[in-house]
């Protein structure tokens, strides 16, 4: 009976060393991915991406734990990690005009819950492949900006005088040859202004020549890029 209960209490040391091995492990990997965006001042830094990895980790524990037995359910509280984590991805998704900010934060949140569950249900050697994986895209990111991506989307608001209907045609004449696409959004008029949106792929040597053209042009009122 007494080595019985010593094997529980033996079992039960062990199971704590591993929960706060795990523990550190997310930490380490909330950590790294977080960083990245630490760096660049974006809304969900290393701290949240950590506590977010972290979180992950004790509900995979949780769900391993408390779900072991009869039924031998080991995902079902892991289950909803992966639909609520969701709602904080969503929550740094924002657009802006024709661009859409905040998908790479989002990814990397959900990659970071991922990860922490991973290390959580114990599969170290997944959670750290999948780890590097993800790090070297985000470091890559900007080699293949620069060198494999040539053109950017703008949208572009011009506001002139609405008797003066030739200067939009001239404009958009001049800008048409900087641009790879370039495409009439939105025409609005008022009483006395002309207001037109712009939608246009530009490559991204002619990105400085595009913007000295617009803004070398007299006829126009206002100008937003």
């Amino acid at each position: 009976m007494f080595e019985m209960d010593l094997n529980i209490i033996i079992n039960q040391f062990v199971w704590e060393w591993n929960d706060l091995l795990k523990a550190c492990l997310s930490l380490v990997a909330g950590f790294v991915l977080g960083f990245e965006r630490e760096w660049k001042d974006k809304s969900a830094g290393f701290k949240t991406i950590s506590i977010i990895c972290l979180g992950s980790t004790l509900f995979s524990l949780l769900s391993y734990k408390l779900g072991a037995g009869d039924s031998e359910d080991a995902t079902r509280i892991a289950s909803y990690v992966v639909s609520g984590i969701g709602f904080l991805g969503a929550g740094v998704i924002f657009k802006d005009g024709v661009n859409v900010n905040g998908l790479t934060t989002a990814s990397i949140i959900w990659m970071s819950a991922a990860i922490g569950m991973a290390i959580g249900f114990g599969v170290f050697l997944t959670a750290a492949i999948f780890l590097f994986a993800c790090f070297i895209i985000i470091g890559s990111g900007k080699f293949i900006n620069k060198h494999i991506i040539k053109s950017v989307g703008r949208q572009v608001t011009i506001t002139l005088d609405r008797e003066d209907l030739d200067a939009k045609d001239e404009l958009i004449k001049e800008l048409k040859p900087l641009t790879k696409q370039l495409k009439v959004k939105k025409v609005t008029m008022t009483e006395d202004e002309l207001t037109v949106i712009l939608e246009v792929l530009i490559n991204k040597e002619n990105i400085r020549k595009f913007e000295r053209t617009i803004l070398a042009n007299r006829k126009l009122i206002e100008i937003s890029i």
